[in-house]
């Protein structure tokens, strides 16, 4: 079954397009995570799910309902901006979000939710809190308690692990978790692709408002991702100089010590070695699958794919390469890359 599903929509503002000509399929029970960079269009698209916002043309099903705001009630949202009424105690705060989606929790489950994310505190204690004397990361966790506690069968987050520290950051993902277990739906946008390597089932990336990326983790990174050599050498004191003038290599990321190199579908790694050995002693020297941030920065950053294309074309035109796909050949020595 299909929690939400998503054809050709189109969201403007003035001449601005939002969104264009989306499609997407959202499988009930799973989780599917919302990447791209500040303004793609992931708040938009979330708000339209919401129907906060209408498409300008387009159809979307929330829970097989196309009727505005017929499924609401089987939603939970938290949005980016966080926002709740801080003359209200959390019980009584949580109690009446609960009340708004037609559930009328008891005590002890308020107790529970508070017990769960606020594990060395007093249930009792932080239940009789005022919002306003709550810490930013404690008003988060309450917020995602009232998001969650009406049992929706669909859970929408936007940036929810925004601002959260990694302990608290680790308890909020296995509460997801623990939501995809239940058969929930949870729909999550996110900057960190860590977080949507650990928790996505699969995985969403919009860019100037259209769809780049959609599948799972490895379906991505074996249409979109090439595979990446990491490299350091020891350069006898010398600071290490770029690489991108290797045979193969269309492109460099310097991290300190060590290099990232991306290189073309037809590369020859034994023949990048080689060349490497004569610039310098090789410490390391590691081929990976490329990470979802290795795909996200290829993408995302100006010229994006293109260029890479156009390099491995260069590369290509020097007959220099003999075709051998980087997959047929690994090779790691020395200690791992920080």
């Amino acid at each position: 079954m299909i929690a939400v599903e998503i054809d050709n929509v189109t969201k403007t503002f003035g001449r601005h397009v939002a969104v264009a000509d989306l499609c997407l399929r959202v499988p009930q029970g799973s989780v599917y995570g919302f990447i791209g960079p500040n303004g793609s269009g992931k708040t938009t698209t979330l708000r339209m799910i919401m129907r906060i916002l209408h498409p300008d043309r387009g159809h979307i099903r929330v829970l097989g309902e196309e009727k505005y705001g017929a499924a609401n009630d089987r939603v939970g949202y938290l949005p980016e901006e966080r926002g709740l009424y801080k003359q209200m105690r959390v019980r009584d705060l949580l109690r009446f979000y609960a009340q708004l989606k037609g559930h009328r929790p008891g005590r002890q489950e308020i107790d529970g939710w508070l017990t769960r994310l606020f594990p060395d505190q007093d249930p009792l204690r932080v239940g009789g809190l005022k919002i306003e004397a709550l810490s930013k990361g404690m008003s988060q966790k309450v917020q995602f308690i009232a998001t969650v506690i009406a049992r929706p069968l669909l859970v929408l987050l936007d940036e929810p692990f925004s601002g959260l520290d990694p302990v608290n950051a680790d308890v909020l993902r296995e509460l997801v978790l623990d939501l995809r277990r239940n058969g929930t739906t949870v729909i999550f946008s996110t900057h960190d692709m860590t977080v949507a390597e650990q928790l996505c089932d699969a995985i969403f990336m919009i860019y100037r408002g259209r769809k780049v990326l959609d599948g799972t983790l490895r379906e991505i990174q074996q249409e979109h991702g090439r595979d990446v050599i990491r490299v350091r050498l020891d350069c006898n004191g010398q600071p290490m100089p770029r690489l991108d003038d290797l045979p193969g290599v269309v492109g460099v990321t310097e991290f300190g010590n060590y290099q990232e190199l991306r290189t073309a579908a037809d590369a020859d790694a034994q023949q990048i070695l080689a060349a490497l050995m004569s610039r310098g002693r090789v410490e390391h020297f590691e081929i990976a699958h490329p990470s979802l941030q290795d795909i996200f920065r290829r993408i995302a950053r100006p010229g994006g794919e293109e260029k890479d294309r156009k390099a491995a074309a260069e590369q290509s035109s020097d007959d220099t390469l003999a075709p051998s796909p980087v997959r047929q050949f690994s090779v790691s020595s020395g200690p791992e890359v920080p």
